[in-house]
């Protein structure tokens, strides 16, 4: 799975073809981590659908700010390069894809 930066964001996210599920994240974050395989499996599974990419929240906080992400795991879906859904918490996949649905 990609790795954004502050610096990537706006080509990486913003500017992607298809809809972007961006992961802010941490190393600090049990839940964050638990959501790794999940998010690894989207990203292979869904890679024709969305793109699944992590941002780390302590290494970037320009774009961690400028959405307002303040617990993690924040979810959030970008198409068109607007943030077009947001959920906070780790979530199984078949509900996280459940949630995607409406908007991927």
């Amino acid at each position: 799975m990609a790795e954004v930066t502050d610096a990537d964001f706006e080509a990486e996210v913003l500017g992607a073809d298809l809809p972007v599920l961006v992961e802010f994240t941490a190393d600090w974050c049990p839940p964050c981590r638990q959501m790794g395989p999940v998010l690894s499996a989207l990203a292979a599974e869904e890679a024709d659908r969305f793109k699944v990419v992590q941002l780390d929240v302590d290494h970037n906080p320009l774009t961690t700010n400028a959405y307002k992400v303040l617990s993690m795991p924040t979810f959030m879906v970008f198409r068109g390069g607007e943030p077009v859904k947001s959920m906070v918490g780790a979530r199984p996949k078949r509900r996280l894809l459940e949630e995607l649905a409406d908007v991927v």
